[in-house]
């Protein structure tokens, strides 16, 4: 487990004002992260435009990079991986250490368990609390020989050199991680793997999968590869993180006055459950000038202030919008009336208890907040201001600090250390756009 210490950030945040200019956030994480993995285990040389430079996205970088990959970058963004192609990788000389990042540990457990060598995944302390069961029992079933501690989590142990066979494995949770990882064990398998959602989640894996010339079949709420195939070296364009423009897009809403153009926003239709929540609320959301880049649909958003009302959140958004709710917890919260989200249990078990964790903030704050197991209930009004803590979570920190602009008083915001995972530069253009917000270290 990483042992470094984390650097005591906090977030001061001015109350009132309003969101006004235009930005565009950092790339997509999700994306990110892929265009790494896929770019490394494929034959020829990947260019990568628009790469997160964010905590996240280079501990994925740097376990390539251990594993023999020549990478050059990140420039403003940009990587050119020489690929190793499928069966080319290094044994590392030491245990990867994963930081904060999940994804990372997730999908790369699965494509892991493919290798001749044995690996050892380890993290940080919020990581290493995270449940990892949900990836090496299934890819037990594969033939995979993973070790894990006594609670099923980090670190983990991965015998290599033991042969996979394809499965079909209907998931008990919608998580595009655990589908993600038995697709990547897939590509070393003997067989055809499929995976079986309980609801749709975000599918950048398939869609790189297909960009990098790799066959994936899709049949309803089933993906599927056929093993022993080969990646052809492409071009990734990253567009801007929709999960990083969420904070802006609820910010814009709830503060009056507020008109924001937020530039080249992923769009992919398994992502924009944001979108389609904050317009239920009454949102004032415009999407424009729509296109596609590298199989992505990527499209700019114009948001304006508007008068949000409370909602029960439909359970098909869910999963289209689990990391998104830190910042709806505080549309609802600003919003007139009623919010009720029910079959979220999966924000128990992200960076932080998001639940536990958003409701003790927003109850700190003046606000009426009902954690429940699988959600929350939020009834909307005055909002006072307050100290809170993040609990070391990047987009609690993110979603406090946005809160700040419908508060009585300033918001102090501890433990934000984290949000370089996902956001660097965050306070720089949060304050460009008009939140006054200052960070001491």
């Amino acid at each position: 487990m990483s042992d470094q210490a984390t650097p005591n950030v906090t977030f001061h945040v001015g109350p009132g004002g309003r969101l006004e200019g235009r930005l565009r956030v950092p790339g997509d994480k999700s994306v990110s992260h892929r265009s790494v993995i896929l770019g490394s285990i494929a034959e020829g040389t990947t260019e990568v435009d628009g790469f997160l430079e964010g905590q996240d996205a280079l501990a994925t970088l740097a376990a390539f990079r251990g594993m023999g990959v020549d990478i050059q970058g990140p420039d403003a963004g940009a990587l050119r991986i020489r690929g190793a192609g499928l069966h080319g990788l290094e044994a590392p000389a030491e245990a990867i250490d994963l930081g904060n990042s999940g994804t990372s540990m997730r999908l790369l457990c699965g494509l892991l368990a493919g290798q001749r060598f044995d690996t050892v995944l380890t993290g940080d302390a919020s990581l290493s609390r995270r449940p990892m069961r949900r990836v090496t029992e299934p890819l037990a079933r594969m033939g995979a020989l993973i070790e894990t501690s006594g609670s099923g989590t980090a670190p983990l142990n991965i015998r290599g050199g033991r042969p996979l066979h394809g499965i079909d494995y209907a998931s008990p949770v919608a998580s595009a991680q655990v589908k993600s990882c038995l697709l990547l064990a897939g590509l070393y398998a003997d067989g055809t793997t499929r995976v079986t959602e309980p609801a749709t989640t975000r599918d950048h894996t398939e869609r790189m999968l297909a960009g990098f010339g790799y066959g994936v079949r899709r049949q309803g709420a089933t993906v599927a590869v056929q093993g022993g195939g080969r990646l052809s070296a492409t071009h990734v364009e990253v567009p801007a993180d929709i999960s990083s423009a969420a904070f802006f897009l609820v910010g814009a809403s709830i503060a009056p006055g507020s008109d924001l153009l937020l530039e080249g926003v992923g769009l992919n239709p398994t992502r924009t459950g944001v979108i389609d929540i904050l317009q239920r609320m009454g949102a004032d959301i415009e999407v424009a000038t729509v296109r596609e880049v590298g199989g992505e649909r990527v499209g700019d958003l114009r948001v304006r202030g508007a008068r949000l009302r409370g909602i029960r959140i439909p359970s098909e958004l869910v999963p289209l919008a689990i990391d998104e709710f830190p910042a709806l917890f505080v549309a609802a919260a600003c919003a007139e009336g009623e919010t009720v989200l029910e079959g979220a249990e999966e924000l128990r078990v992200k960076e932080s208890d998001r639940i536990q964790v958003m409701a003790d903030g927003l109850i700190e704050l003046g606000v009426t907040a009902e954690p429940r197991p699988d959600g929350m209930r939020i009834v909307g009004g005055p909002m006072s201001g307050g100290r809170v803590a993040a609990h070391g979570d990047h987009r609690i920190a993110m979603a406090f600090a946005m809160a700040t602009l419908r508060a009585d008083g300033p918001i102090v915001v501890d433990d934000c250390a984290n949000v370089d995972t996902s956001f660097p530069g965050f306070d720089r253009l949060a304050a460009g756009v008009g939140l006054d917000l200052r960070v001491a270290r």
